[in-house]
C-alpha cells in the first residue's frame, strides 16, 4: 500500500482514555457541524484516493450520511485507517470505505440508533431498539391488570410518534451501511447486496450486542464477512506513521481545550474547543465559638 495518497484526520475527543466527564457529549460527537471541517480540509486536495485516519466515539447517522456523500463525491477510491475506535456514527462513515485498516488493538461498534430522551432521571440516549422491545413486552404484559398498573407510568413518559421514529431510525441506519458496503467495499462480487444487508443486519442487532459501546474486534469482522479489512500491522511502516499521527493528536487533546479536530496532511486543520467552567465548592471552615460573656466583677471586700 502506497502513503502517497492524500490523507485526512478526524479526531473526536475520546483519545487513549475515556474523556473528561465534563465536557458534554454532544461537543465530541460526529455532528452536521463536522461538514464544515471536512469541507475545509478537503478544499484543495486533489483525488482520486483518500485515506482517512478515523477515531470518534460516533454521533448522529445523518451526519455521517452526510459525510459519506460528500466524500464520495470527491473520492473514488477510499481507505479508512482505525488506530483506536471508530464507534457508532464513525462505524457507518466506516462501512464506506473501499478498505478499513485495522490494528489488533482496534474496535469498531454496533450502529443501532441511540435517542436521546427526557425522562424522570434527566437526559438519557436510549437504543430505539429496546424502545420497541419494551412496547412489545408491555403488549403482552397488558392482558394482566397487576402488571399494566406497573407499566402504565413508564410508557406514560413517551410521546404517540416515538415507536415510528424509533423504527425509522432504526432501518436508516440499516439500510445506508448496507447500500455503501454493496457500493463499494463488495463492489463488483456476485453477492454483494445479500453480504452487504447481513452485515448491516447484524450491526444494527442491538439485542445481539447488549450494549452500543461494546467494542467489535478486527477479527469478528472478518468473520461476519467484511473482506475489505486489512491488517495494520502488515506493513510496519505505515502502522509507526498511522499511530505517530493518532499518538500525537491524543496529546493535543490532553494539552489544549481542543474536543475535535479534522486535519489534511498539508496542515490545513479545522479545530474545535471548549472552555468548560468547573464551579469551585469553598473549603469547609472551621466553627465559629460563641461569644464570651464578661464575668461579673466580684464586690470588694469590707
Amino acid at each position: 500500500m502506497s502513503l502517497k495518497r492524500r490523507k485526512v484526520t478526524k479526531k473526536s475527543k475520546r483519545p487513549l482514555r475515556e474523556p473528561p466527564t465534563n465536557v458534554p457529549a454532544q461537543f465530541v460527537s460526529v455532528s452536521e457541524d463536522d461538514m464544515l471541517g471536512f469541507m475545509e480540509t478537503i478544499h484543495g486536495l486533489p483525488g482520486p484516493n483518500l485515506d482517512l485516519i478515523l477515531h470518534s466515539p460516533g454521533g448522529s447517522g445523518s451526519a455521517a450520511e452526510q459525510i459519506v456523500k460528500y466524500l464520495r463525491t470527491k473520492f473514488d477510491d477510499i481507505r479508512i485507517v482505525v488506530p483506536h475506535m471508530a464507534m457508532s456514527a464513525a462505524t457507518m462513515v466506516a462501512c464506506a470505505a473501499d478498505r478499513i485498516v485495522m490494528g489488533k488493538h482496534s474496535f469498531l461498534g454496533p450502529i443501532d440508533p441511540q435517542l436521546f430522551m427526557q425522562t424522570a432521571l434527566g437526559t438519557r440516549s436510549v437504543p430505539a431498539q429496546a424502545i420497541l422491545e419494551k412496547f412489545d413486552r408491555a403488549l403482552q404484559d397488558a392482558a394482566k391488570a397487576v402488571k399494566l398498573r406497573v407499566w402504565a407510568p413508564m410508557l406514560a413518559q413517551y410521546g404517540p410518534d416515538l415507536l415510528v421514529t424509533c423504527q425509522n431510525a432504526a432501518r436508516l441506519s440499516e439500510d445506508l451501511v448496507s447500500e455503501w458496503l454493496k457500493l463499494y467495499m463488495f463492489r463488483g462480487q456476485a453477492d454483494a447486496e445479500a453480504k452487504g444487508k447481513a452485515i448491516a443486519h447484524w450491526l444494527s442487532d442491538h439485542s445481539a450486542f447488549k450494549t452500543h459501546a461494546r467494542p467489535i474486534s478486527r477479527d469478528e469482522l472478518v468473520e461476519k464477512g467484511l473482506s475489505g479489512i486489512h491488517a495494520l500491522e502488515q506493513d510496519q511502516i505505515e502502522q509507526d506513521l498511522f499511530l505517530s499521527v493518532h499518538h500525537a493528536t491524543a496529546h493535543t487533546f490532553t494539552s489544549t481545550p481542543a474536543v475535535k479536530i479534522i486535519e489534511n496532511n498539508l496542515g490545513k486543520t479545522y479545530r474545535r474547543t471548549v472552555q468548560v467552567m468547573q464551579a469551585l465548592t469553598p473549603a469547609p471552615q472551621p466553627p465559629v465559638p460563641p461569644p464570651q460573656l464578661p464575668r461579673p466583677t466580684p464586690p470588694a471586700g469590707p
